[in-house]
């Protein structure tokens, strides 16, 4: 699976004092859940952002980010963010608060259960 691994290290530093990370391969990239949820991701050499509905119209106005479409279907709560928009720790970390206070309220996907 081609994506940054540069950008899944530095996620994973931001996230490293978290009690419940878990690490995904999905997407065709790197996802981290958080608390059993699906929180942000890397695919390709984007960020993956799964960001609340509050702030999602506005995210879409910054500079870099660009709505997710997957399977040519636009998912809503979900944006990619370019390389170039978190360059700096900053950027990276205000783009996983804005991932890690919609993960507090968001759902988890149900458990597929296995025949």
């Amino acid at each position: 699976m081609a994506f940054d691994e540069q950008l899944s290290n530095r996620i994973r530093e931001v996230l490293a004092d978290l009690p419940d990370v878990a690490e995904k391969y999905m997407f065709g990239g790197m996802c981290f859940m958080v608390d059993g949820k699906m929180c942000v991701g890397v695919e390709k050499d984007r960020l993956m952002c799964r960001i609340g509905p509050d702030v999602y119209d506005a995210a879409l106005e910054i500079n870099g980010c660009s709505e997710m479409v997957f399977t040519g279907k636009p998912m809503k709560g979900y944006v990619y963010v370019s390389m170039d928009a978190v360059k700096t720790r900053k950027n990276l970390e205000y783009w996983l608060g804005l991932c890690l206070a919609y993960n507090k309220i968001a759902k988890a996907s149900k458990k597929k259960k296995l025949k």
